[in-house]
């Protein structure tokens, strides 16, 4: 009976064309609208080489903590700088600023950083920020060179030359990490593609409601059969569960193949967990459609209405609709994330970039493993025990 119930609900579910159409189809529309709305923003907001201006006096050209960080932070050869850099008169610099060619400009006044702008933006709160750490670490360096000095162990240029290095090696090397962890870590546009994911793992519980719908003896005639029949309940579940899981497998896998070839979205090498959460997160989408179908006492019509409007409150709390509701749920009502198979999914796809270890990961797999039995436990206990004065 396991075997029969189960090629006969894969036969189903393949002839269904609407059902179909928006499991296959309609994950692949939505991570293309993703990808039209959200590209050109990401790369908007990636961080440019901005035109600056310095004030070339032979303050500046003597101090050797301002000139080499600036020289570094404007090689060409380098791929973190941040800056254009003309050295020009103030009156030059002045009149490049009034035109808008430069972001603004900066000038030494007895060791002091000056910096003048025409506006006040994100680029100016970037230079200011580079001059205060310069200025922090040439006021260490003065502190540690008169300390040495006073000891009477180094010359004084010496000491400057020294300090100085290792600080400019140290920036270096410094910038280079942060660079290289920035690109391992999530941007806006991944986690709306795992939210998407979330809500295409959900979507398979529209699957599951059409395979248990037909075992059921007010809606097909196939379920008056069936309900007569002596074949176990759980049998009959499981059968419909797996073609279900069959079909919703093609989807995670199509989506995935479309991501990665079509649209280049990186997943970085954690590649291997996301696929895992994903096959484990349609097994729950598969069981909340199971348990939808079996408690709802509705038309078909009517339960896909159903079984929509809660996958997309779901993935709505899980941030799809903004990043922000996800955090405003987790700290002001956490009990209800914590049932939300939607939220597992997300906050596994989280974990996998925002901790080190995978803990979280893991707890948030055995959640929808849990989350997975119990729906197809209640599925099984109600159709085994519906009763009907007439079919």
């Amino acid at each position: 009976m396991f075997l029969h119930n189960f090629k006969y609900t894969l036969k189903t579910l393949f002839r269904d064309k609407t059902l179909i159409f928006w499991t296959f189809a309609f994950p692949l529309l939505m991570a293309t609208f993703f990808n039209l709305a959200f590209a050109n923003i990401i790369e908007d907001e990636k961080l440019k080489v901005m035109d600056i201006a310095i004030i070339n006096n032979d303050e500046y050209n003597n101090n050797k903590i301002y000139k080499e960080t600036f020289d570094y932070l404007s090689d060409e050869e380098n791929e973190d700088r941040l800056f254009n850099i003309k050295y020009i008169n103030k009156d030059e610099a002045s009149e490049l600023l009034d035109k808008d060619e430069i972001e603004g400009y900066l000038e030494l006044n007895d060791n002091v950083p000056k910096l003048t702008f025409k506006e006040n933006g994100i680029n100016q709160t970037i230079f200011k920020y580079v001059v205060d750490q310069v200025h922090d670490t040439e006021k260490l360096v003065e502190n540690l060179t008169i300390s040495l000095s006073m000891s009477g162990q180094y010359d004084m240029q010496q000491i400057v030359d020294e300090i100085s290095n290792k600080v400019n090696d140290y920036l270096k090397s410094n910038s280079i990490e942060l660079e290289n962890k920035a690109n391992d870590n999530m941007d806006y546009m991944m986690i709306e593609y795992y939210t998407l994911i979330a809500m295409t793992c959900l979507y398979a519980g529209t699957l599951g409601m059409v395979a248990i719908n037909k075992c059921l003896p007010y809606l097909k005639g196939n379920g008056k059969r069936i309900s007569v029949s002596p074949a176990k309940k759980l049998g009959i579940v499981l059968g419909s569960m797996l073609s279900s899981y069959i079909v919703q497998l093609m989807t995670i896998g199509l989506l995935f193949a479309y991501t990665i070839g079509v649209l280049h979205i990186n997943y970085t090498d954690q590649i291997g967990y996301v696929i895992l959460l994903s096959l484990i997160g349609s097994i729950a989408g598969v069981g909340l459609g199971l348990f939808v179908g079996s408690y709802f006492k509705a038309s078909d019509n009517s339960k896909v209405g159903i079984m929509i409007a809660i996958t997309m409150f779901f993935c709505f709390l899980s941030g799809m609709m903004g990043v922000s509701t996800k955090y405003i749920i987790d700290k002001n009502l956490p009990i209800l994330n914590m049932i939300n198979p939607a939220n597992m999914i997300t906050d596994g796809f989280y974990s996998l970039y925002y901790y080190t270890d995978y803990t979280r990961f893991w707890n948030n797999v055995i959640s929808l493993i849990i989350f997975s039995i119990l729906m197809i436990i209640l599925s099984a206990r109600k159709i085994a025990r519906a009763r009907y004065d007439s079919i």
